[in-house]
């Protein structure tokens, strides 16, 4: 008999989420029939992109999504032997079921001084969105100027990296000193506070006063409609988040977009790293080897106990983390 405890959805969040929204759970997991395993969370993750799909994906009542680093305890499926690693989608959960097809095995030679947690940070999803939105989206090329937004978290920060390896310059924004600390030290070459500069226009001016290239959007909104003006003709912008906007109770209008795209020539696309599943092995074995290298530096910002997974969660939204926001079971 095993039982695990989840955190459900209790109630859709009207602007930012509170910890009544939330309600702690427990029941009995089932037997395992053939082909199943039995998994234990280990890690977890916690993510901006858990606040929109809470809307568009969810029903109330609904174990909140997210991913996991979990290890298998019992198996029924060869596949999957006992102490194995994996990275699974099963929610906010202490332990789980899984016939096994929506589970991605951990590399078998992970190197013993990396945490396992990585798997959901520099060398997971937030490693592999920064990875495709400059690789892929802006087509980055050695000498171009890169802006990057909300740089202190955990796709901004590795894609400020990847944007130096590729021979870029690199100007970041975060939100307090200790984030721009961060940034300096991963070696973006400008780095500031946007909550504590008299003009973010005039900032962006003086750290890059041609333009920019490329600009990698985690933040729309306001940060948005200005950094747009500063790019050169032809930039490319990678939308790979709206954090700005999630918790909104009504839609934030204007200023529009299309005159500036049109007169500068614009490129704008927005993207989900899963459209690339089938180069995801390639692209987690090169940040990988960036890590191992040193070139890819990693923050986590880890919360302990799983009863804490709804505060870390609002302590995300709120800007608390810096690096990679995860909660250690």
């Amino acid at each position: 008999m095993v039982w695990t405890r989840f955190w459900i959805l209790k109630k859709h969040f009207e602007g930012r989420p509170k910890l009544s929204d939330f309600e702690l759970k427990e029941a009995e997991l089932p037997a395992l029939n053939h082909g199943d395993v039995l998994l234990e969370s280990l890690f977890l993750s916690v993510d901006p992109y858990m606040r929109p799909y809470s809307e568009t994906k969810m029903k109330e009542g609904d174990i909140m999504l997210g991913s996991q680093v979990a290890r298998v305890v019992e198996s029924r499926n060869p596949a999957y032997p006992e102490g194995t690693f994996v990275v699974a989608t099963a929610g906010w959960i202490t332990f789980f079921v899984s016939d096994g097809k929506n589970l991605q095995r951990m590399f078998p030679d992970w190197p013993d001084e990396l945490p396992r947690s990585l798997a959901l940070g520099a060398i997971g999803l937030p490693g592999l969105a920064a990875y495709y939105g400059l690789l892929e989206i802006c087509r980055l090329k050695p000498g171009d100027t890169v802006l990057i937004n909300s740089a202190a978290g955990a796709v901004g920060s590795t894609a400020g990296q990847i944007a130096k390896i590729a021979g870029c310059k690199v100007v970041g924004s975060a939100g307090s000193d200790k984030k721009v600390a961060l940034l300096r030290n991963l070696g973006f070459d400008v780095a500031f506070n946007y909550k504590t500069v008299g003009s973010l226009a005039e900032t962006l001016k003086e750290a890059s006063p041609d333009g920019y290239d490329c600009y990698f959007d985690n933040v729309g909104g306001k940060f948005s409609s200005i950094a747009l003006e500063q790019m050169k003709t032809f930039g490319r912008i990678s939308v790979c988040g709206a954090v700005s906007l999630y918790n909104d109770k009504e839609p934030q209008k204007g200023p529009y977009v299309q005159a500036t795209m049109v007169l500068k020539e614009l490129r704008m696309e927005g993207f989900l790293a899963t459209r690339w599943e089938n180069r995801k092995e390639e692209a987690l074995k090169a940040l990988l080897k960036w890590v191992m290298e040193g070139k890819i530096k990693w923050q986590e910002y880890i919360t302990e106990g799983f009863e804490n997974m709804p505060a870390a969660f609002i302590g995300l939204l709120k800007g608390d983390n810096v690096g990679k926001a995860i909660v250690k079971v």
